[in-house]
């Protein structure tokens, strides 16, 4: 019996201490601000207490009673019907001759699902999200599934990226692999305040790096760009809730205006932004991945509806589902809840099929592709 202890406190030692050493070191988890960046964070108005905070009260999940997350966790580890596509998503494939130049003027809008969109706005390329890794997780073996095995076109085969505008840093949205393929063929990065400490772990220069709080604005080739609110968190690591900003982005070039809303629950900052920078030509919104339990940081559907109107959209794009499911809904639900919500507020919602590059200045993309798939 003690051989037998000895050996499973052994063991259990040797677990902790490699799992220490994997959180410490491994490069997937980024890298903490430093510098002139972390000065800037601690002069943020929108830091206190140790860390950013959001415009109101936002409860979390882990402020819940003990018996309310044993509940949600039970969910999760049964499982839900549906949560996951039994076929295989329509899916649009793209090659390299796709993109031979951006289009001088006008915006064209490729969806590789979840919140990955790339944006063609006159004549600047700009990829807002680009998590095209297989797994949601910093492992490969463990985290929610991409439900298509391939993407529209490889990220080897991307054309050129004048911006990628990252919302926070949470897997789901920034990820390690993704960054690594696509930091040479990127000219600069836009970031909330305290994520260019991941980047340039990860070998991509400080000077290719902008960081923003929120309502600051950049010029970049003609293209304005103002880091913009948002109701969410961050955090990549047990120890770093909160650490760097989460945002939205206002993008402006020419007669074009856009809102990419990263992740959000619904708050009166969706006014505040229409007031100030609206109206949208298109507007980006979550919609997907939520749960009554985490209302607070993940908008419903119905919400999504009235921040677009609240933003005085003109058009309207759903992101955040599509690609993987990482809450307790049907992966058909937020498409079929938002289109019900845009009928009943005549709102132009455009469905896109994952890999369809399609125009804002041209017939409109409104099929309702998901209801012959299961």
């Amino acid at each position: 019996m003690k051989k037998f202890m000895y050996i499973l406190l052994s063991l259990i030692a040797t677990l902790a201490i490699g799992g220490t050493m994997f959180l410490a070191f491994a490069p997937q988890f980024g890298a903490s601000a430093h510098g002139q960046s972390r000065e800037r964070i601690e002069k943020s108005k929108n830091y206190r207490d140790g860390k950013f905070q959001n415009l109101s009260p936002t409860p979390m999940m882990d402020e819940s009673p003990f018996l309310d997350k044993v509940k949600i966790f039970a969910k999760f580890i049964g499982g839900t019907e549906g949560a996951t596509p039994s076929d295989e998503l329509p899916m649009v494939s793209l090659k390299p001759g796709d993109f031979t130049s951006p289009p001088a003027e006008g915006v064209k809008v490729t969806w590789f699902g979840h919140s990955a969109v790339l944006l063609e706005v006159n004549g600047l390329r700009i990829f807002a999200d680009p998590m095209l890794g297989k797994r949601a997780s910093p492992v490969s073996f463990i985290g929610s599934k991409r439900f298509s095995d391939k993407l529209p076109i490889a990220i080897e085969d991307l054309p050129p990226l004048d911006v990628v505008l990252l919302s926070h840093d949470h897997y789901d949205h920034l990820d390690h692999g993704s960054i690594l393929k696509l930091k040479a063929k990127t000219k600069h990065f836009f970031v909330p305040l305290g994520v260019a400490a991941h980047l340039v772990r990860w070998g991509v220069e400080a000077s290719k790096i902008t960081e923003l709080d929120w309502w600051e604005t950049a010029q970049y080739q003609g293209l304005f760009l103002a880091s913009t609110p948002a109701r969410h968190f961050s955090g990549r690591g047990l120890k770093d809730r909160d650490q760097t900003l989460w945002c939205s982005w206002v993008l402006k070039s020419g007669d074009q205006s856009i809102f990419f809303g990263g992740d959000s629950g619904y708050d009166t900052h969706f006014k505040q932004i229409g007031e100030k920078y609206g109206p949208f030509d298109l507007t980006m919104l979550e919609c997907g991945q939520y749960n009554e339990a985490w209302r607070f940081i993940h908008m419903m559907p119905e919400q999504t509806a009235q921040a677009h109107l609240d933003l005085k959209g003109k058009t309207l794009m759903s992101t955040h589902w599509g690609a993987f499911s990482l809450a307790l809904h049907h992966w058909k639900e937020p498409i079929e809840r938002l289109s019900k919500a845009s009928q009943q507020h005549n709102i132009q919602l455009v469905t896109p099929l994952i890999g369809q590059r399609w125009s804002l200045q041209a017939e409109l993309p409104q099929t309702q592709w998901w209801k012959g798939v299961e």
